[in-house]
């Protein structure tokens, strides 16, 4: 077999060389005759263009030689004719034909000659004094009319007194001539001195007065006289040949074509020479309508074949045997490639189906490991419920942070492995981005009171209320990268800025500053100690588009938002700009490059020191990115960072909005719409952000930067108090208090008020940073708020001041704290096969005063849900045996709907309910540990009514049973 395959590659090579001989010669030709027919198309077409050029410059001269004799025809009619006596004789005549032959350089010579009837040839004789002579130099015969010639240039004197009308030729012209007004030809024949070939031209005189549609009749009794030249044809020729280039390779024929059959040669040679293969006719215009001429053009000799006609096919004949050598010299290498790739891609196959697989398992074992993990918080959170001594609650809140922890490193390690195995979907859901960034903020409101640094959220009024998109994915990114601020921040602030993309300079365009690198500990501290900055704390920041005056240029924006919703005139699509900005230890430069690779950190320090594992910001980049986003950072070592990044959202439509409102975990108190408050703060980005809290309580915001000018403008504005728009509250910011601050504060007040200056004494609360400046601030207080703010917190503490706890306790009837309203007396059927989770959901329910019965499989839960059954809702696991939680919830809308069809048609409603007829709808939530959008497509395909993450959280379970459950009235309402 290898001798038969080495004789069948030799074969195979043989005929490729022979092939590839033959395409080579082939083409050879193919072009050497492409390029000959080229380079005769060229000739041609040169022939053509000297032709056209040679007929056009004919056509030219003798258009010009026939205008200047009509401009003499009509000098002979002037002062001839018209002045009595002539002004004209045969002397004048002469002399001025002679001056002006230049102009005429086609004619050999011009005469007039004047229309005599037969009764006028005596008069006319006598005058002239000679006879009127025939062509044949006798006297003239008896005719109709004579045409004697009695004016003539002195080169063609010989022709006076001889008739032009005894002559065929002539006398046909003549009637030719004066029939249609215009000059008309002779045919060729042989001048008289030259002996050229030459034509006589023949131009009627007319008196004056003839109108311009004069018929034939009209002309031929008009006429005077007859004006003529002689045409040398050949000179005309031959004088434009000269003055052209190019006249030694072409030979010109003239013919007068008149008569096709019998063609009369007015120029060139008899027989025709030259190339006759190639040859052009161009048709020549003399003016004449009862006339044709021609113009033939042929080359003197075949146009030369060009050298490149033979060198280019010849090189091209090189080149492909060249490349044929190429390519079948490359052959053996590409096969011996070609085989390298086939094992590459078999390697990459089996390197991605690993990466793959690897994925998947992390995926899988995250999931699993997640699972009894959510039990073990979930028995933690139920032994906090019970009565411990100190030592044993600090052992289970210890156990428990530690749980949350291991479970929020489990959920990073799986998004990381859903981002690689392309399974990490965004959802589409309308959410309140506020109360988010609530949330997130209040997640760390404990450690950064225990730091003392100021953590704060502003978003502007520009962003709507509620959008559509992934509100799990947006706390996600915003927690990872609050919590970095917080971790890397031991002085100064963090700051969340939300903003709309078209009224920010803020981008995503990352810049690294050098910062303070290269000073000394000592040098860094003094600069930061001696600077001011207008910023949250007061402290430099990294990005300085983050300053006061682009921050006081949105706060004026704002100022003029329209208060009628714009819903028609705004676009579909939202875009955010979202910047986290902290004081911290910033990133060193050589790290910044690596930021947002997958566990990696600034240095081998970071993680000892602070912790973590440097795969929260790269699973932020990807979150980013899936929700159209970019990212990007800020940072200047020892000042801090400014982290960017873009989202992309939906704008919801007004019924989406009220509903969003309506299901709200945490809906702000309205009571507070009319009141007013005075806020005391020197720094402006910071009372900005407490009047941003405050503006969303409805209430009315001034700002003063000490206590004195507050107190100034109380006292200016005390008759609008009077009428009733007193001041309820006064914030202080802690910067602007200091020791016996109460007492002078509590004493101007009673002065204002002793003047009528105001009804009664504001309220005075103090805000501060953290627990020890609580300590030192006086008596005399109302009350003290500890940052971070929150609208909710705000309100709380407002509400009790005000003392409207009671008044508020009707609007705070949907909130959280009232889950055991809705949940009390409750018929909850809770279903899962992990006895574990069923224990947690159980007991968790039934703290809140739920009567909870459980089942382990599927079809356990469709034999207690027969109907009728007992049941108010029904907290159903996604994934058990058997039969799943979507299988579960098929059957049992399967028996509603035909439970439902029976009503319908004048069945028995609903045990209980005789008096109206009520359908069969048993909310059913799914309990999963992992919901992603497919998941929650799914349930609600299958008829679920929403889902809940195991274990329960209050604010997520009260936010799944509101839309369901109705509360009960509490005791005290």
């Amino acid at each position: 077999m290898a001798v038969g395959g080495k004789r069948r590659w030799w074969w195979e090579r043989r005929a490729a060389v022979v092939a590839g001989v033959t395409i080579a010669v082939s083409v050879w030709v193919g072009s050497h005759c492409y390029f000959r027919r080229e380079n005769m198309a060229k000739a041609e077409e040169a022939l053509v263009s000297m032709c056209e050029e040679r007929a056009r410059m004919i056509q030219d001269q003798f258009a010009v030689s026939v205008n200047h004799v009509h401009a003499l025809a009509i000098l002979i009619s002037t002062f001839y004719y018209q002045k009595q006596p002539p002004a004209l004789d045969q002397e004048t005549f002469a002399y001025y034909t002679a001056k002006t032959a230049f102009e005429r350089p086609l004619l050999n010579g011009v005469a007039y000659a004047e229309r005599i009837i037969h009764s006028q040839r005596e008069i006319f004789e006598t005058r002239q004094g000679w006879t009127i002579m025939t062509m044949k130099r006798e006297p003239s015969p008896i005719q109709d009319e004579y045409a004697p010639v009695i004016y003539s240039q002195e080169t063609v004197s010989y022709i006076e007194a001889i008739d032009m009308m005894s002559g065929e030729e002539d006398r046909e012209n003549i009637l030719r001539a004066r029939a249609t007004g215009k000059a008309v030809l002779t045919k060729p024949f042989r001048l008289l001195e030259s002996n050229h070939l030459g034509v006589v031209l023949t131009f009627p005189v007319y008196r004056s007065g003839l109108p311009e549609d004069a018929t034939v009749e009209q002309l031929v009794e008009a006429t005077a006289g007859y004006l003529g030249g002689a045409f040398d044809v050949e000179s005309l020729v031959e004088n434009l040949l000269r003055q052209l280039a190019g006249n030694q390779e072409i030979t010109i024929n003239v013919y007068d074509i008149t008569n096709a059959s019998e063609p009369l040669i007015m120029y060139g040679p008899q027989i025709p020479e030259g190339y006759m293969p190639l040859s052009h006719v161009s048709m020549l215009d003399f003016g004449d309508p009862f006339r044709k001429h021609q113009m033939h053009c042929r080359y003197r000799e075949k146009p030369p074949l060009p050298l490149s006609a033979i060198t280019t096919p010849f090189g091209i004949f090189v080149i492909i045997m060249l490349g044929g050598y190429i390519v079948f010299a490359a052959k053996n290498h590409y096969d011996n490639v070609k085989e390298d790739c086939r094992k590459m891609e078999e390697l990459k196959v089996q390197a991605e189906a690993a990466d793959v697989a690897k994925s998947q398992f992390l995926a899988t074992v995250s999931h699993e490991i997640r699972t009894p993990m959510n039990g073990v918080l979930g028995m933690l959170d139920m032994l906090l419920d019970t009565d411990l001594n100190l030592t044993q609650k600090d052992y289970a809140q210890t156990a428990q942070v530690c749980g949350k922890a291991l479970i929020s490193l489990i959920n990073e390690v799986l998004d990381r492995a859903k981002i690689e195995a392309g399974k990490l979907e965004i959802e589409a859901v309308p959410f309140d981005l506020r109360s988010i960034l609530d949330d997130v903020i209040s997640l760390f409101s404990s450690k950064s009171r225990e730091k003392g640094i100021e953590l704060a959220v502003f978003v502007s009024d520009k962003v709507p209320e509620v959008v559509t998109g992934d509100p799990g994915r947006f706390r996600q990114i915003i927690t990872n990268l609050v919590g970095n601020s917080v971790k890397f921040t031991e002085r100064g602030h963090i700051f969340v800025q939300v903003l709309l993309a078209d009224n920010s300079d803020l981008g995503a365009d990352g810049k690294v500053y050098s910062g303070l690198n290269g000073l000394s500990q000592s040098e860094k501290v003094q600069i930061m100690s001696d600077c001011t900055f207008d910023t949250l704390s007061g402290f430099e920041a990294a990005d300085t588009r983050n300053n006061w005056e682009n921050f006081k240029l949105l706060l004026s924006d704002e100022m003029f938002l329209p208060e009628v919703s714009t819903f028609d005139k705004e676009p579909d699509i939202v875009t955010l700009i979202v910047s986290v900005e902290d004081t911290g230890i910033g990133i060193p430069l050589r790290a910044q490059d690596r930021v947002f690779t997958p566990f990696m950190q600034a240095d081998s320090s970071t993680s000892r020191n602070y912790g973590g594992t440097g795969i929260g910001l790269s699973i932020t980049k990807c979150l980013v990115e899936l929700m159209g986003g970019q990212i990007n950072f800020t940072s200047r070592p020892n000042v801090g960072s400014t982290f960017t990044f873009t989202a992309v959202f939906k704008r919801c439509n007004k019924d989406a909005i009220a509903d969003t409102k309506r299901t709200l975990s945490e809906a702000l108190p309205t009571g507070f719409k009319g009141m007013k408050a005075f806020i005391v703060d020197g720094k402006p980005v910071r009372n900005a952000v407490t009047r941003y809290h405050l503006k969303r309580l409805g209430i009315a915001v001034e700002v003063a930067n000490t206590v004195k000018m507050m107190l100034n403008s109380l006292t200016r504005q005390s008759s609008n108090f009077r009428a009733g728009r007193q001041p309820y509250i006064i914030l202080i910011e802690k910067d602007s208090w200091y020791t016996g601050m109460d007492v002078y504060l509590h004493n101007q007040l009673l002065l204002l008020k002793q003047n009528d200056c105001v009804l009664e004494l504001p309220k005075v609360i103090l805000l501060v940073t953290c627990e020890y400046d609580k300590m030192s601030t006086g008596s005399l207080v109302d009350t003290v708020i500890i940052k971070p703010l929150r609208a909710s917190t705000v309100a709380a503490c407002l509400q009790q001041v005000l003392g409207m706890e009671k008044q508020q306790k009707k609007e705070l009837s949907n909130g959280p704290t009232n889950l055991r309203n809705l949940l009390a007396g409750k018929n909850i059927l809770v279903v899962d096969d992990n006895k574990v989770n069923l224990r947690v959901a159980a007991s968790a329910l039934k703290k809140y005063g739920a009567r909870v019965e459980c089942a382990e499989r599927g079809k356990d839960a469709l034999l207690l849900l027969q109907l009728p059954h007992k049941f108010d809702a029904c907290f159903m696991d996604v994934q058990m045996p058997e039969m799943d939680g979507f299988e579960a919830t098929r059957q049992i809308r399967l028996m509603e709907s035909k439970a439902n069809e029976q009503i319908s048609n004048g069945g028995a409603s609903r045990e209980g309910e005789d008096s109206m007829i009520v359908e069969w709808h048993l909310p059913i939530l799914a309990m999963t540990a992992d919901v992603i959008q497919a998941t929650y497509e799914e349930c609600l395909k299958c008829g679920m009514d929403g889902y809940v993450s195991k274990p329960f959280e209050e604010q997520q379970l009260f936010q799944a049973v509101a839309k369901f459950l109705v509360s009960k009235p509490s005791s005290d309402s």
